[in-house]
C-alpha cells in the first residue's frame, strides 16, 4: 500500500487548491482515507475523514463549509479541495488510509503519504 499527495503550494487568501493522493496496492473505493495536517509548533490533526462504506465523512470544525473530499475510481485518486482557504489553513498535509473506518485520529489508519506543503498568504 502506498499513497502519494501532491497539489500544495503559495496561494493567497480566499484562493482554492486542490489536493490529491494517488493511492496503489488498494482500491481508494475501499478503504478510509484521512486528510490531516500539521501546522508549526502544532500537533497533527485531522481535517477530514471519510469511511468506504456510506461515505460518513467527519470535518474539523475549522474547514467544515470550505473543505471537500472525492475519489476518482478509475484512476484510484483520491482529492481534497480547499476553498476559501485562510492563512489558518497553512501546514504541512497529509493523507492517510486504512482498511476499516475508525474516526479521524492517528492512529485509525495504517497508511501515510508524504508531506505536501500549504501556505496561504498574502
Amino acid at each position: 500500500v502506498q499513497l502519494q499527495a501532491s497539489g500544495g503550494g503559495l496561494v493567497q487568501p480566499g484562493g482554492s487548491l486542490r489536493l490529491s493522493c494517488a493511492a496503489s496496492g488498494f482500491t481508494v473505493a475501499d478503504y478510509a482515507i484521512g486528510w490531516f495536517r500539521q501546522a508549526p509548533g502544532k500537533e497533527r490533526e485531522g481535517v477530514l475523514c471519510q469511511g468506504s462504506s456510506d461515505g460518513h465523512t467527519i470535518f474539523a470544525d475549522a474547514v467544515k463549509g470550505r473543505f471537500i473530499i472525492s475519489r476518482d475510481k478509475q484512476t484510484n485518486i483520491v482529492y481534497l479541495q480547499m476553498n476559501n482557504l485562510k492563512p489558518s489553513d497553512t501546514a504541512v498535509y497529509y493523507c492517510a488510509a486504512d482498511p476499516i473506518y475508525a474516526g479521524c485520529s492517528d492512529e485509525d489508519y495504517a497508511f501515510w503519504g508524504q508531506e505536501t506543503q500549504v501556505t496561504v498568504s498574502s
